[in-house]
């Protein structure tokens, strides 16, 4: 399995190309869409899908553009797919910008499972920085969005967000899982359930 990641995205988010037998799904669009395609192209991949963790400006400024050179389909968790539509929910107002999104979206509630390549991919609804908030586990990966981050968990002050619920997806959806399994976050290096589980103190 191929995995590519790009973190030069706005705010420095990340953007993962994921890839198995030709096909790939790409999570997130923070990144410049001609750096993306790049990657696809050098590892000769069709994209099936742009999954979005949730709907912050950095995780999806690049949408239009991206669904635009892919044709791919779009999911998002269905309590942030408002965030596509609403410059203050999406946070692009406060930056100058009016950011919106319309194209076709399928929209997720959590616990899917569908294939890229013969690979299964598991959604997980992990509401807390925002209500939609997800993450993707992919065999003994999960890449989690702004949920959760080496040392650190994502903010909970902005719209929808909530400290209580962003503790109890982490403990109840993410932290049970064996230690071995490695996180890609939205921001920042991968990491490791069992090195959260000695290091994070905001667990």
């Amino acid at each position: 399995m191929i995995i590519k990641c790009l973190s030069n995205g706005m705010f420095n988010s990340n953007s993962y190309i994921i890839g198995h037998n030709g096909e790939g799904i790409i999570i997130d669009a923070g990144v410049k869409t001609e750096e993306i395609i790049l990657v696809t192209k050098q590892n000769k991949l069709k994209i099936k899908y742009i999954i979005l963790t949730h709907g912050h400006i950095d995780h999806i400024c690049e949408l239009n553009h991206l669904y635009k050179e892919t044709n791919a389909k779009i999911l998002i968790h269905e309590d942030d797919v408002k965030s596509l539509k609403d410059k203050r929910i999406n946070l692009s107002f406060y930056l100058g910008q009016e950011f919106a999104f319309n194209g076709q979206v399928n929209l997720l509630k959590g616990e899917e499972f569908f294939e890229m390549g013969e690979q299964k991919v598991e959604i997980i609804h992990t509401p807390g920085h925002s209500k939609g908030s997800i993450c993707i586990k992919i065999n003994d990966k999960i890449f989690t969005g702004d949920t959760l981050f080496k040392r650190c968990i994502g903010r909970t002050d902005l719209y929808d967000g909530n400290y209580e619920e962003i503790i109890n997806s982490i403990n109840n959806k993410i932290m049970k899982l064996d230690d071995g399994i490695t996180l890609y976050p939205g921001h920042g290096e991968d990491t490791t359930i069992g090195f959260e589980r000695l290091n994070n103190t905001m667990l």
